[in-house]
């Protein structure tokens, strides 16, 4: 468990930064052959990813929207290297991208799934975490005291 950090902080981040949010949604709890391989694929990924300081993947935060949907928030560093890892033919993603739709297909609407991907330039995002552990984008790159990138949401935004 991440330590809590007193006061206001808002995230590090310098540059452009890129919001991939990935998910699925368990539509039939019964069906697990449909649903749980697409649960156990984004972990690989995800230690695939983590082993590559270079893959431009520099944060992820798993959630779970009770009961049936779970989802991660990656953020990258460029959206040529997301898109690059997409396409990688010798990664775990290709293959569990072609499971994942022979499943679907076989498998009849029992479990969805959702990709989002958001290419945010410097100047248009901010942050703050009031008594949190480092967390979304903070976590991604670090955290530091609101004041030093302004007291105010317009200031960190560059207004």
């Amino acid at each position: 468990m991440r330590t809590k950090i007193e006061g206001r902080m808002t995230a590090a981040a310098e540059g452009d930064v890129v919001v991939f949010i990935v998910g699925m949604r368990v539509n039939n709890f019964l069906a697990p052959r449909s649903w749980w391989p697409v649960f156990t694929a984004m972990p690989r990924m995800l230690r695939e990813l983590s082993r590559d300081k270079g893959s431009g993947l520099i944060g992820v935060q798993s959630l779970l929207g009770f009961p049936r949907v779970l989802y991660v928030v990656q953020y990258w560093d460029s959206k040529e290297k997301l898109l690059a890892y997409a396409s990688a033919p010798d990664g775990e993603h290709r293959p569990a991208w072609t499971e994942f739709n022979r499943r679907l297909r076989a498998g009849k609407g029992k479990v969805g799934f959702w990709h989002e991907t958001y290419v945010v330039p410097a100047g248009s995002y901010e942050s703050v975490y009031v008594n949190m552990p480092a967390f979304g984008l903070g976590a991604a790159t670090e955290v530091v005291p609101v004041g030093r990138r302004g007291d105010r949401a317009a200031d960190r935004l560059g207004s």
